[in-house]
């Protein structure tokens, strides 16, 4: 397989296993090897107390080096509010300007067509736009069925505007939504359309080509990169999405609380802020009433930025640099494809399937984001509860619910528009989520998800596969004891 130089998705090449094959004859894999070797010197925390990490696509890990350049750089100077002249303020400045030069540079976008809004993270970011967004009657929203909720959540901000919400559903087994149904969403009126690159809930990539084909209909484009960035190369010099949110913590572990909103500079003109803060305006007055926002990114970032934080973005974005983000995909392409096919090959006595992965099968145009669920012997679903309580006893960590993505989990359990829409569902006479559940006659609140990253490794891999192995095979879990589910 070749490495990824534009825009990365895992080819259908990294798919097959030859009858005796590992990843120690591997030889694409072999070639990764420099990140054992990271591993060992960087983040031996993951291994110093036996336990698992497979959670990247919630958070990645922090290297001690990134730890390490934050306490120097504290330690060795004095920094200020950047909302001042004076040296301290003059000294963070400089260093957040770096940090927004940097950030474009990791995605190749030209400072003349992109800025980069400094948000607490990639919701923010998204938050951002939808406020902001000049919805109104005759606009439309477009949102495809596997959004993470940060992004339906601007739906609500069209909806009182007086514009068309349009949901395009994941479909098939594979739970992609199909490029006709895009397609046609986008014939009528003109919006905005948001989308993942990646799926958080399945791994599915979507083409990047929707942005051109949006762009072509008249449309906007809000790219969630949040999910593709940690491992795939996103050239905003080729593909030019008007919005990209991002969690920079999700792509290096380090520092959380900091996120970007990456926008075209003619994007970002047409939106109108329903309010001002400190640090937004250029001129105000509170007798006269009005207010003239500042004329660059800084009237969008509101109050004091996380000055402290912001250079740790700097310092991840030249680690991965060096490491290389090609490297990085190549590993997890190869590492997904490995957890795919030991997963699906897990099997009772009987010779009945222990597994249910939701989403692609195989590693064509997805990321390293795997969902599935545990089967009993007798083909039901394990509680997820069960598994997240079990797990985690075995200090492994996995992701279990709906992660945030009600239209994956929709799709994945083949739940109907008019079950969702049912008088029983809408009036309120739900009290809790298990009450929801049962309306719909699910028997599970959601999935498993184990996703890889950049320091993933094949034992983390063999240790999943093994304790689900022995612990569900031709078993019947135990289900006493579980709590309520509380949240979607």
């Amino acid at each position: 397989m070749r490495l990824c130089m534009r825009g990365c998705m895992m080819s259908a090449s990294t798919d097959s296993w030859a009858a005796g094959a590992t990843p120690g004859t591997d030889a694409e894999y072999a070639s990764t090897s420099r990140l054992d070797d990271l591993r060992a010197a960087e983040y031996g925390h993951l291994d110093a107390e036996g336990r698992t990490y497979l959670d990247y696509t919630g958070a990645g890990v922090a290297a001690d080096a990134q730890i390490r350049a934050h306490a120097r750089r504290l330690t060795g100077h004095c920094y200020g509010n950047p909302h001042s002249e004076n040296p301290t303020s003059s000294a963070s400045t400089e260093l957040v300007e770096r940090t927004r030069a940097a950030i474009l540079g990791f995605f190749d976008a030209s400072p003349d067509e992109y800025e980069v809004i400094f948000t607490p993270n990639a919701t923010g970011a998204c938050r951002l736009v939808g406020e902001a967004y000049p919805f109104g009657r005759g606009s439309r929203l477009v949102l495809t069925g596997d959004n993470h909720n940060s992004a339906n959540g601007i739906r609500e901000f069209a909806r009182a505007r007086g514009a068309q919400v349009v949901n395009v559903p994941v479909r098939g087994a594979e739970l992609r939504v199909p490029d006709d149904d895009v397609r046609n969403a986008l014939a009528r009126r003109r919006g905005l359309l948001v989308y993942p690159a990646q799926s958080n809930f399945t791994g599915v990539q979507h083409p990047l080509a929707w942005v051109d084909l949006a762009h072509a209909h008249g449309y906007d484009v809000l790219l969630d990169a949040a999910a593709f960035v940690p491992a795939n190369r996103l050239d905003l010099s080729r593909t030019r999405p008007d919005f990209v949110p991002v969690s920079w913590y999700k792509v290096f572990g380090y520092p959380t609380g900091v996120g970007a909103l990456v926008a075209r500079r003619a994007a970002l003109a047409r939106l109108r802020r329903p309010w001002f803060a400190g640090g937004t305006i250029q001129a105000v007055s509170a007798l006269g009433g009005w207010h003239v926002p500042a004329p660059d990114e800084t009237a969008f970032e509101d109050g004091t930025l996380n000055f402290l934080s912001i250079p740790d973005v700097e310092f991840g974005i030249r680690w991965i640099g060096d490491i290389g983000i090609d490297l990085v995909h190549l590993r997890v392409a190869r590492l997904t494809s490995w957890l795919l096919h030991r997963l699906t090959g897990l099997r009772h006595g009987a010779g009945t399937a222990m597994v249910r992965v939701y989403g692609p099968t195989g590693t064509d145009r997805r990321g390293g984001t795997v969902a599935f669920n545990v089967l009993d012997p007798r083909g039901r679903i394990v509680d997820e509860r069960i598994v997240a309580r079990d797990t985690a006893a075995a200090g492994i960590s996995v992701r279990t619910g709906c992660f945030c993505n009600p239209g994956a989990g929709e799709g994945a359990f083949h739940i109907s528009e008019r079950a969702l829409r049912d008088r029983r569902t809408l009036r309120g006479g739900m009290r809790t989520l298990d009450e929801y559940l049962d309306l719909l006659q699910l028997p599970s609140g959601g999935a498993v998800r184990a996703s890889l990253g950049l320091v993933s490794n094949v034992d983390d891999v063999e240790r999943l596969v093994s304790f689900l192995e022995e612990t569900y095979g031709d078993r019947e879990p135990d289900a006493r004891g579980l709590k309520p589910r509380e949240r979607c």
